[in-house]
């Protein structure tokens, strides 16, 4: 039994290591892959699609139990633990999309440090590199473990392809695959053309900037007005009479349509409010 659970505990650790050093399988659906991106987005990439859902699946469950025994009532379990399954989809999406939009704002910066490199006589293995040191902070992480990847491998295409999957990035992508294909012919008119693409990016951020400004106010205003009745319902829920009325098929009825409203209502909100997203088309 000694020789088995040593054997057991050594198979553990070796999936522990594989899962912590391996990087992320690429998946063929597309809401998959749309997903394992807003993992990344969000900072939680080592997290894998199939165990995020997982876990969401499971809070529901725990939710709905707890909600269970305080209320008596399955209906009300059943709807909150929905709301708490799709939670951490919520979070994560809320995560990636603010550090999309803290990247936008440094990118510019980015690129013309970049080109300051090239201009000073560097490779561009070294300029990439020195954003690891130099470059804003937000993506300094990132171009560090490039460093590594380059100073280890020293096989530039493969380094920039991890680069790309660090940061999930539409804007990342165009800029690597601009400087693969000028690493690959030789291109002189690197510099104007990261230039161009700085000025482009600083355009796109001061009109997204005065559009979400305007906007931004009644996205929540909207998400309040959404979450309002579900924290009532959550109040009432431990008052026994309360609870009582919606324990029945009318009242699971009355929670249905509720939640069917919510969900169209919240959905339209996201669809008026939406500023368009570039995609990954040179992932």
């Amino acid at each position: 039994m000694g020789a088995v659970a040593g054997l057991l505990g050594g198979i553990g650790m070796v999936l522990v290591w594989l899962a912590l050093t391996t990087e992320p399988p690429k998946w063929r659906s597309e809401r998959q892959r749309h997903l394992a991106d807003l993992l990344v987005q969000a900072g939680v990439g080592r997290t894998s699609p199939a165990l995020f859902i997982v876990g969401s699946l499971v809070l529901g469950v725990v939710v709905t139990l707890l909600f269970l025994g305080v209320s008596r009532a399955w209906p009300i379990a059943a709807a909150f633990g929905t709301i708490a399954a799709s939670a951490p989809l919520l979070i994560v999406s809320s995560r990636a999309r603010t550090r999309r939009t803290n990247l936008r704002e440094v990118w510019p910066e980015a690129v013309d440090t970049l080109v300051s490199g090239v201009r000073a006589g560097m490779s561009l293995p070294e300029a990439l590199t020195n954003l690891g040191e130099r470059g804003p902070e937000a993506i300094r992480e990132e171009f560090r473990a490039f460093g590594v990847d380059y100073a280890t491998s020293a096989r530039f295409d493969q380094s920039l392809d991890r680069l790309k999957a660090r940061f999930a990035d539409p804007v990342a992508d165009r800029i690597v695959e601009a400087l693969r294909l000028a690493h690959e012919v030789g291109g002189t008119d690197l510099t104007a053309l990261l230039s161009a693409l700085s000025r482009m990016l600083r355009e796109d951020m001061r009109t997204r900037g005065e559009l979400e400004a305007r906007q931004s106010w009644t996205v929540n205003g909207a998400r309040v007005a959404v979450a309002a009745p579900w924290i009532v319902l959550a109040m009432l829920s431990t008052r026994p009479q309360a609870a009582a009325a919606y324990a029945t098929g009318t009242g699971a009825l009355v929670l249905a349509v509720g939640g069917a409203a919510t969900l169209v209502a919240y959905r339209l909100m996201l669809w008026l409010g939406r500023l368009p997203e570039e995609d990954r088309v040179l992932r």
